[in-house]
Parts: structure tokens; sequence; C-alpha cells
């Protein structure tokens, strides 16, 4: 008997869902902030519109010809940033803390298709609401509300996917970061296009609302063709078997023979094999994987602090007016970054160096560091302090170094940390390992207002 009853990923298909549900992961929730611009710009126009309305209202006897100011920036919209952050980071962390716990009681079923269809309700409200009128403050509060569902849905499906993919070989959350590296380059691509075309924010805007809830839908029908495929169904059933069961089957294979009672070739379940605690112990898992959680957390605190929060406030060196100046930062910054962060986590589908035990590579990790520097010292807008890197180029290449290296260690880490621990352990690990990706993302937005301060 050779070993050819183990199931293969026929075309890449179990690969390519993945991919897919990756993309659905940030891509929703990229487009959102693609359109921060438009909510702040709506902020202005409704609560200048409300205040001149007031003032002209009051006036109308003593001054039947009022002059309207220019609009200023509304307090709404100045706070909108700082606010969305936070609406944004606690929930993010909450939930996928809460996820850790929780997904052994609630089926993971549930949690992905949940996290799709609510993410999608969102995004199709959302872009209802570009064409209905509202005062700035409801309009304020229902974004900051949307943001909280979008995050705390978000946290909910990563880690529920990293934590499904941990049961796969190594490989396989390789596609979840490439498909969230790619959807960075889609919303690069789609704020350039938006430039270029000269369109009307809310225009834009719905645009990208409108293309976040197709792909959605996209990653919902990828899901749901998921429980077909058998080399899936594979992985799947040999995660719910009991450690010794897994052991001989995996020895069984190994040595080209055919595992007995084969619930797929008889069609009767197995003997069921000794009872085993679903409650694995989540700080004998963490202390297993706790070098690769802390790489990655210590990976997205350097990158989120940086980007976008100093890199957009870098500024061309190439003097005038010259369309280079407009494109600069959508390009040389966002585009740039976006581009090689997903060439990163694109490369360990084929290359996946150091091995999860070396330790070149939390080496590697705290190495990237040295960015914190080199991209202060840029062309930053208001600088106070030596100048060093003034030319376009060095900026460039810095965010080309930066991105890549966050791609490829993030998805090294996370592609490793559910192969530290068995197998009946990878979903748990999967979700710590999430968990401490969002404490990153959390970490570096504590830390990009520090950074911001410097420039």
């Amino acid at each position: 008997m050779t070993t050819s009853h183990q199931p293969q990923d026929r075309y890449k298909a179990v690969w390519l869902i993945f991919f897919v549900l990756g993309l659905g992961t940030l891509i929703p929730w990229n487009f959102f902030m693609t359109a921060t611009l438009y909510f702040t710009n709506r902020l202005d126009l409704s609560q200048n519109t409300s205040s001149v309305t007031d003032r002209s209202s009051e006036d109308t006897e003593a001054s039947p010809a009022p002059t309207v100011s220019l609009p200023e920036r509304s307090s709404l919209s100045a706070i909108f940033n700082n606010v969305m952050t936070l609406c944004a980071m606690l929930p993010l962390l909450l939930f996928t803390c809460l996820n850790s716990f929780l997904h052994q009681r609630i089926p993971q079923s549930v949690r992905v298709l949940g996290s799709l269809v609510a993410i999608l309700l969102v995004f199709l409200i959302t872009a209802v609401l570009v064409k209905v009128e509202m005062s700035a403050l409801s309009f304020f509060i229902i974004t900051m509300i949307k943001i909280v569902l979008i995050n705390s849905f978000g946290a909910i499906l990563q880690a529920s996917l990293f934590g499904l993919a941990g049961v796969l070989p190594a490989n396989y959350t390789a596609p979840i970061m490439s498909g969230q590296g790619l959807a960075g380059f889609f919303t690069s691509v789609a704020m350039i296009c938006a430039i270029a075309s000269g369109s009307e924010l809310s225009e834009s805007a719905f645009g990208y609302f409108i293309t976040a809830c197709a792909v959605v839908i996209l990653a919902i029908v990828c899901y749901l063709a998921l429980p077909r495929l058998e080399f899936y169904r594979y992985y799947l059933q040999l995660n719910l078997e009991g450690p010794s069961e897994q052991e001989t089957k995996l020895d069984l294979i190994s040595k080209g023979e055919e595992p007995r009672g084969g619930r797929e070739e008889s069609g009767v379940p197995a003997p069921s094999s000794p009872p085993i605690s679903k409650k694995h112990s989540i700080k004998a898992i963490l202390k297993s994987i706790s070098v690769l959680a802390l790489s990655v957390c210590f990976i997205f605190t350097v990158t989120i602090g940086l980007f976008p929060a100093v890199t957009a406030e870098v500024k061309s060196s190439i003097a005038g007016t010259s369309a280079w100046n407009s494109y600069f930062i959508p390009v040389a910054c966002f585009l740039n970054f976006n581009v090689f962060d997903w060439l990163g986590r694109s490369l360990t589908a084929i290359c996946m160096w150091p091995d999860k035990d070396s330790c070149w590579l939390p080496v590697l990790v705290v190495a990237r560091i040295v960015f914190i520097p080199l991209l202060l010292l840029c062309n930053v807008k208001k600088h106070y302090y030596c100048l060093v890197f003034k030319h376009d180029a060095w900026f460039i290449v810095f965010m080309a170094a930066f991105a890549f290296s966050n791609g490829y260690l993030a998805s090294l880490c996370m592609c490793f940390g559910p192969k530290k621990v068995k197998p009946a352990e990878a979903e748990t690990a999967g979700n710590i390992m999430s968990f401490f990706l969002c404490l990153g993302l959390a970490l570096g937005a504590v830390l990009s207002f520090l950074l911001r301060a410097l420039v």
C-alpha cells in the first residue's frame, strides 16, 4: 500500500481559499482607513453647515445678508483619528483575547461565518449612509459604533483563521498573511486611482465600501466550500483525534500503510478513542511559543509605531509643485510599504529561514529597531533635529526594507507558532499567536503617539 490514500491539496484549492480569507480579514478595515478623509471632511461640512444655519437664523432680522466664513476644522473631525484608534485597538485586543479562551466553546463555523456576515452588514450600512444626510454628532457616533463592531468581529475572524490554519501544515498560515498583505496593496492602488481620477470623496468612499462588501461575500463563498475539500477534512479530523491515535495514524502513513477503521472508507464511525480533555493548558502552550509570540508582538509594535504616524510625515526633497509631490506619500510610503510587505509575507510559502528553533529569528526581530532612527532621520516635516537622509531614494529604500522585514518575519512567527505544540493544541496556539499580534498593534498605536511627537 502506498501513501496515495493521504489526500493532496489539488490545484492548491485550500491554499487559495486561505489566501482569500486572509484578504477578507483586512481589506474591509483597510478600505475604511483609506476613507478617513471622507469621514473627517463630512464631519467638517455637517458641523459647519449646522453652525452657519444657526447663526443665520438668529441674525435674520439684524442682518438680512449674513456673510459665511470659510469652513473651519470642526472639533469632531479634529479628534476623529484619536478616537478611531481607541475604538479600533481596544475591541481588537479584547475580542482576540476572549477568542483564545472561548474558541473551544463556540463552534468554528459560527465564529468565522458569523463574523464575516456581521462585517458585511456593517459595510452595507456604511455604503448606504454615504447617501444619507445626518447631523455631525449622529454621524460621528454611528461611525465609531461601526468601528467597534468591525474590529470586534474582525478580531474573532482573524484569530479563528490563524487557529484553523494551525491544524494544517506549517505553510498554510502563509496564505493568510499573504492575503492580508495584498489587502494593503489593493487599498494603496485604490487611493492612487482616486487621486488620479479627481473624483469626489463621497464617490471614492462609496466605491471602497462596495468593493469591501464584494470581497467579504467572496470570502464567505470560499469558506463554505472549504469543508468539501478532502485535504482540509483529513487534517481537521486528525486534529480531533486523541494523541495516541494521531501518533498511530502518522506512523502508518510514514510506512505507507492505511490506517484501520477509516471513516471515509467504511462509512461507519470508528471506535471512539479514550476521552481527552479539550481544555488544553494555555499556560503550557504559552510557555512553548513564548519566544515566537513575543517576537510577533515586537514586530508589529515597531511597525505600527512608525507606519503611518511617522512615515506619512516625510516630504519629498524635490522642490516645486510637480505631480510627484502629490503622489509622493501614496506611492513612496503606502504603495511601497504594502508591495514589499506582501512580498515578504509571500516569500514564506517557498522559504522558511531561520528555523523555528533558531536563535537568529528573535535576533532579526529585535534588529528591526534600527528602523526607528533611520526613518526619523529622513526628510520629515518640521524637523527639529539633525537631518541625515534628505533624498527621496533613502526613504524609499528604508521603507522597502522596513516593510519586507515586517512581512517576512511576522509570517514566519505566525507559521511556526502552532508547530511548536502538539497537533491537538495547534488551534489554541494559533489563537494565542493572533492575540500577541493584536497586542503588538495596540502597543504600536501607543508608541506612535510618542514617535509622532518627535516629528
